[in-house]
């Protein structure tokens, strides 16, 4: 009997974190005098299909073109940089690893909105503005950095200290140990606060915004400001522009389920 009232209770939930999801669907079917119509319908009377007119009027190809763009590129480089910084704080104990474990802590502290200013100064003083997308990769990535490491580090504390001791005794590098031994024992761990990253990127909008001048180049967060005027504003656009963003984001996470569920099962997220 308990294990049935766990479940209705964590269906209800989960009822309750997907309804805004269902309702931005909804949203995008139905017309602009029923977005409005109340008591509020749960399903649309006349859907109307016009993801293909957003897509087309408002670029959105090359909104999530960019998007893409900077979120890979940030992945790369924080997966690049903070995999073996990560590491080195899950081997190393000592009161100077703590110390520097509690500033990585404290640079994510730090919002966006408060760095955007002083970071928009320095690029241009060296000239980084003159390619905005390199600039908003550079400054994404000291923002996800240190979340990275803290949420990867205690990947490989779940790794035993032993196999990597075995492969030194056998001969081993320390190098040859941490990609051989150590990487592929982490690998579910790194794929899903890598994934972490990607998502956290793809959604960027204080750099983009305040770094990129030209529109051809600006992220689709940006792009869903062209449904919004002084007098009124497009809901109907909109769920559907944010429907086409976000579709992308959930198909990668069914996609990758599977592997996600196993990193945190593994203490990816501990």
């Amino acid at each position: 009997m308990k294990r049935y009232v766990l479940l209705a209770i964590g269906l209800v939930m989960t009822a309750i974190y997907l309804f805004p999801l269902y309702w931005m669907y909804l949203t995008a079917f139905k017309g602009s005098s029923e977005i409005f119509q109340y008591p509020p319908t749960f399903w649309p009377t006349n859907p109307q299909w016009s993801f293909a007119e957003v897509w087309q009027s408002r670029g959105m190809g090359r909104y999530i073109w960019n998007s893409l763009l900077i979120a890979v590129g940030v992945t790369i480089l924080v997966t690049f940089m903070g995999t073996g910084c990560a590491y080195v704080l899950s081997r190393v104990r000592n009161i100077w690893m703590d110390m520097a474990l509690f500033a990585i802590l404290m640079m994510q502290v730090l919002p966006s909105s408060l760095m955007v200013t002083p970071i928009f100064v320095m690029f241009n003083q060296i000239g980084l503005l003159a390619s905005p997308r390199v600039a908003v990769i550079l400054a994404q990535t000291a923002k996800m950095l240190p979340l990275y490491i803290v949420l990867c580090r205690a990947t490989f504390v779940q790794v035993p200290r032993e196999l990597e001791d075995a492969a030194l005794v056998d001969g081993s590098s320390r190098i040859g140990a941490f990609f051989n031994i150590m990487l592929p024992l982490a690998r579910n761990g790194i794929l899903v606060t890598s994934v972490l990253i990607f998502l956290q990127s793809f959604g960027e909008y204080v750099y983009a915004r305040s770094l990129i001048a030209r529109n051809e180049l600006q992220v689709a967060t940006v792009g869903l400001q062209t449904f919004m005027g002084p007098d009124a504003s497009d809901w109907n656009g909109i769920m559907t522009y944010a429907a086409i963003y976000v579709t992308p984001i959930l198909f990668v996470f069914m996609l990758l389920q599977r592997r996600i569920v196993s990193g945190l099962t593994a203490g990816a997220l501990k």
